[in-house]
């Protein structure tokens, strides 16, 4: 039976799944029922796998809210997905308050000193309306037993590149299309390495609102591993952990690669990490040095895989097919289609860039949560196309370009950042950057490069230029460059682009 820790505190495998059954007794006497939705504004904690698991034993879907969302975010995704209930940390509940419709009833948890030394956060606002406290509140139900859930699912809300985001909701699934779906995470999260589940050692090492994280965790207490919930990624941090507790499994991000490769050779080489058997990573491209990097530093077992929150995994690779084709994502597993498609939507042949549409088969359909138009329009007979860009080679691997919001139209010429980014990151004094598109009178749209530079380092705009001439063509090389102490990331990783272009085209607009 696996234990399930975070902090100082830690279940069985069982005893996660009584208090599920607990907090589950708990939602139906609150009116939750079947088809129905409970909103989780919650950091990485105990509460949200319990609060997730108790909603999908009632058939019901827990929705994970970014916990960096605004009152006016927050309020949207309550309205939009229908929310009858919000479970919400202490420290975030200002925000939860500004934002929920009277309609919404709240359960608050205590927000547990790991995360408030996490996130450096001195104190909690007292002032609040009385209620319901998780853990008083969960105890007072009874832990009588449920059928089994089946394949674990969440409600999960698109990051809203263009315009509002919309919810990602699973149909309900046949007997077989769970067991399909079942056996697709199992094999690509490395879980069927052990035949005895206890013997899988894992950390939770991003936030639990995004989808690869949010599935492998849940994935991973259904099938009794033996779970770390990691309140906020630190890089020597999980190398401790995974001295301390032996881990096997990984599913990481990566900046994660960056912020572990960027600690010194000492602090690298002082923890044991024999104990590492499968290591996956996804929700971004990865630079080709870097992998390269990590795999030298924890050996061949690092695998890639890509797929959508609308696809699911798609295609995956192994380290040693990475090397032979690098920069790849990897080859279709057995159970998809991929496809690269024209403007027209005609498959297009081997080395030609063009929009990815994909499916996993014999799993359940999705649609975006009220707005099925929306979903009409992702649909390629049949396949899904999420909004990525990319060609498969002649040996059938896929290798991503960029997403189709991302990509600059200059002068008639698409430029795709992604490209001009993994560029800007070989450069010894770059940090970090953000390439993206910004208005121009005579092209439309002209490149334009924020950096990060390394402490200490200062970047001179020509120099970075000329460096950039000699990898790219001329057209892709950026106009314009502004330097910044940090750049706004989420905790998956992934860059707010929206961010840093929004003065820039709201200029433009006024």
């Amino acid at each position: 039976m696996g234990q399930i820790s975070c902090g100082t505190r830690q279940f069985t495998t069982g005893e996660l799944q009584q208090r599920a059954c607990q907090a589950a007794a708990g939602f139906k006497a609150m009116g939750v029922q079947s088809g129905d939705t409970v909103a989780l504004l919650l950091r990485n904690d105990l509460p949200f796998l319990e609060a997730s698991l108790a909603a999908n034993l009632l058939s019901a879907f827990p929705v994970p809210i970014n916990w960096h969302s605004t009152a006016d975010e927050i309020r949207y995704i309550l309205q939009d997905s229908g929310a009858r209930l919000l479970v919400v940390h202490e420290d975030l509940l200002p925000a939860a308050l500004e934002a929920a419709p009277a309609s919404v009833t709240m359960i608050k948890v205590p927000t547990p000193p790991e995360i408030l030394h996490a996130y450096l956060i001195d104190n909690v606002p007292e002032a609040s309306p009385p209620l319901p406290v998780w853990e008083d509140w969960l105890l007072a139900f009874p832990a009588d037993p449920l059928p089994p859930a089946g394949s674990p699912s969440s409600i999960i809300y698109t990051s809203g590149t263009t315009g509002r985001p919309k919810g990602v909701r699973r149909s309900p699934a046949s007997a077989e299309q769970a067991d399909v779906a079942r056996g697709l995470m199992l094999r690509e999260l490395g879980f069927r390495l052990f035949a005895d589940p206890a013997q899988i050692s894992t950390v939770v090492t991003g936030p639990m609102y995004h989808t690869a994280p949010n599935m492998h965790a849940l994935v991973a207490v259904s099938c009794g591993a033996n779970v770390r919930i990691m309140p906020r990624f630190d890089a020597e941090e999980l190398l401790r952990i995974i001295e301390q507790a032996r881990v096997t499994h990984l599913q990481l991000v990566p900046i994660m690669f960056k912020r572990l490769l960027g600690l010194t050779a000492d602090v690298r080489d002082a923890y044991d990490l024999s104990s590492l058997r499968h290591v996956v990573h996804a929700g971004a491209p990865c630079p080709q040095q870097m992998k390269r990097d990590m795999i030298a530093w924890w050996g061949p077992i690092i695998h890639d895989y890509y797929g959508a929150t609308e696809t699911a995994m798609v295609v995956s690779c192994t380290s040693e097919e990475w090397l032979r084709h690098p920069g790849t994502v990897g080859k279709p597993v057995p159970e998809a289609t991929v496809l690269i498609l024209d403007a027209d939507g005609r498959p297009l042949p081997a080395g030609e860039i063009g929009e990815i549409a994909a499916r996993v088969h014999n799993v359940a359909d999705f649609t975006y949560f009220g707005d099925q138009a929306k979903r009409d329009r992702v649909d390629r007979d049949g396949l899904i196309a999420p909004g990525d860009i990319g060609y498969l080679d002649g040996d059938g691997f896929l290798f991503l370009v960029d997403r189709a919001n991302d990509m600059i139209i200059s002068g008639g010429v698409n430029i795709y950042p992604a490209e001009i980014e993994a560029a800007l990151l070989e450069h010894p004094a770059v940090a970090d950057c953000a390439v993206f598109g910004i208005p121009d009178a005579e092209f439309g749209e002209s490149v334009h490069a924020v950096i990060q530079p390394r402490p200490g380092e200062c970047i001179v705009q020509a120099d970075l230029a000329a460096w950039l001439r000699k990898r790219l063509s001329g057209f892709k090389v950026p106009r314009s460059f502004e330097t910044c102490l940090t750049l706004p990331r989420e905790d998956s990783g992934k860059i707010f682009k929206r961010k840093l272009k929004e003065r820039y085209w709201a200029s433009d607009q006024a």
